[in-house]
């Protein structure tokens, strides 16, 4: 694994597939790795996500008790635009935003620590992709941001269009 810290303190990891007459094997998650590279990460819950559409949104999700929690995801089918968003109040680089375009054949993973918001929009129909979490989810302290909130200016690189109910009457982030 080859880990690479973004602007905003999260890491690309560049996963090494070996392959032989068989097929492919992908090492996804090694603990030790992590925290050879200074990032301990104790994984609790995991999900996969469908997307049918191209176009659709999900996110941006947080945590109010403490924003959001450290997670890792990967592009299984398809392709997304990730987008994780600082919402640490004592860091410099506060409401600021990073994309990256996720493939499934890039075999890479994204890890963004605690304190972020998150979202993807899919950029292809039929999207899988997986994440991994820090922390248990838990309704209560969930809250978001809408993709088109003012106080970001996300430039989504395609149209979002479809996003939940919930995502879509999130109030302006203050």
């Amino acid at each position: 694994m080859k880990f690479t810290q973004t602007t905003l303190g999260a890491y690309i990891i560049e996963l090494e597939p070996r392959q032989d007459d068989r097929g492919q094997l992908v090492r996804s998650w090694s603990q030790d790795e992590f925290e050879k590279a200074g990032l301990p990460l104790n994984l609790v819950q995991g999900y996969i996500s469908t997307t049918l559409k191209k176009g659709t949104m999900r996110g941006i999700h947080y945590r109010v008790d403490e924003p959001y929690v450290a997670q890792l995801t990967k592009c299984i089918a398809g392709s997304y635009f990730e987008v994780i968003v600082d919402l640490r109040k004592t860091s410099k680089n506060y409401k600021q935003w990073e994309g990256f375009v996720m493939k499934a054949k890039d075999e890479k993973l994204l890890y963004t620590p605690n304190g972020f918001g998150h979202a993807v929009l899919t950029l292809a129909d039929n999207t899988i992709y997986m994440n991994y979490y820090s922390e248990f989810y838990d309704p209560k302290v969930e809250s978001g941001i809408r993709f088109d909130d003012p106080a970001f200016n996300i430039k989504w690189p395609a149209s979002v269009e479809i996003v939940s109910e919930k995502d879509s009457t999130w109030a302006d982030y203050k």
